[in-house]
């Protein structure tokens, strides 16, 4: 489907358009205006992620002609067995050997290029409708545009209601990996640090005591990184080439986009050694929540001064300082935040394959392939069921 094309669908309709006719938009800002990552961090995604990805927002338009929701959606090539490891790995890379692009499809996803997925409604009371929506176009948009999979990527729980109308219409849900959350109803980090197990306590101190034997490691928290950013992005890429799932790759520029579009969310932590910096963290501020989105090391000390526990200490403390009640970490990591008393936060995948055919067998076959499979950690969480 070419941009301005449309669907319709019962006696409402959708419409393919792209970011520049969404500038002055009125509806465009309303549809995600209470999402932490609202309209400027889709737009920031788009502008400066290098991956690939084929934007698009579909406007979803009622039989009045009112714009009820702006649904961000992308096309990306995808590779199915991204972190899968083991027999299914060995097999599916062999057979590669021979089918260069087995498992391997053209993929339309619903929802972000960088973090987690949200329903594009102009009213949050639309939600079903959204779902609705989407679920009766997808498909058709979808097969247009030569992609053999429709994706719902990383959307929470608490939107499983108004989606389990795909259930019901051909997807199926799989857990994908999910962020965690610790509540901090603590006056400060000592009453937090008491209620951990006593060898979480033991072992954190051994942890804290050999960086504070080190040269002093200083922490400064700023809004805008523009200055910095080319010390920073070096130590990003460092943590992020050492992740078994990778699925964007943040840019400069992003980072740079993000503390001057969105100052008043924005907060980087940047932690010095002598001048240097040996550490960094991207967090964004939403009411009173902390979501830690991505972290950078200098792996010359990190793994020996325990820079991971140490800067999670300065985050924490920090968000206690500021009267926040809760702290969110991206996925992936998941040991350190058994012990520290964190609890999993679930995502989901809502996954069809766009052939009716094909589909029935696949549905079947992809659950064997959810990436929560092949990590023992997470079935030790208290709430690992909720996955």
């Amino acid at each position: 489907m070419q941009h301005g094309e449309r669907i319709q669908f019962t006696q409402d309709v959708a419409r393919v358009s792209q970011l520049r006719d969404l500038q002055n938009c009125e509806a465009w800002k309303r549809a995600l205006h209470n999402k932490c990552k609202d309209y400027r961090y889709y737009e920031i995604v788009e502008e400066t992620l290098e991956c690939g990805f084929e934007h698009h927002y579909l406007l979803l338009e009622d039989a009045s002609g009112n714009v009820r929701a702006i649904q961000p959606v992308f096309f990306v090539r995808q590779n199915l067995v991204e972190g899968v490891p083991g027999k299914i790995r060995s097999i599916v890379d062999g057979i590669r050997k021979v089918f260069p692009r087995f498992l391997t499809m053209r993929v339309l996803m619903v929802g972000c290029g960088a973090g987690t997925g949200d329903l594009g409604g102009c009213n949050e009371k639309d939600d079903q409708w959204v779902a609705n929506a989407l679920q009766a176009t997808l498909r058709t948009y979808a097969r247009r545009n030569k992609a053999s999979l429709v994706v719902f990527k990383d959307f929470p729980a608490n939107y499983r209601s108004a989606l389990e109308t795909l259930v019901s219409n051909a997807y199926a849900r799989i857990p994908s990996m999910p962020m965690t959350r610790l509540s901090l109803p603590y006056a400060n980090w000592d009453e937090y640090f008491g209620t951990l197990s006593k060898a979480t306590r033991k072992d954190l101190r051994r942890k804290f005591r050999k960086a504070e034997r080190a040269p002093k490691i200083e922490m400064e928290v700023m809004n805008d990184v523009t200055p910095l950013v080319d010390e920073i992005y070096p130590l990003y890429l460092a943590v992020h080439e050492r992740s078994s799932l990778k699925f964007e790759t943040l840019t400069k520029d992003y980072f740079r986009a993000v503390a001057q579009r969105i100052p008043e969310r924005a907060r980087f932590f940047i932690w010095r050694q002598n001048g240097k910096i040996v550490a960094f963290s991207f967090c964004l501020v939403c009411g009173d929540a902390i979501y830690d989105e991505c972290i950078g090391l200098d792996y010359n000390v990190a793994l020996d001064l325990h820079l991971y526990f140490y800067t999670l200490r300065d985050i924490i403390s920090w968000s206690l300082q500021q009267g926040l009640k809760y702290y969110y970490s991206n996925p992936l990591n998941y040991e350190p935040k058994l012990h520290l008393d964190c609890e999993l936060v679930p995502l989901d995948l809502y996954i069809m394959h766009t052939s009716p055919l094909l589909n029935p067998i696949f549905r079947r076959l992809i659950k064997y392939l959810g990436p929560t499979r092949h990590d023992p950690v997470l079935q030790r969480f208290p709430n690992a069921h909720e996955l």
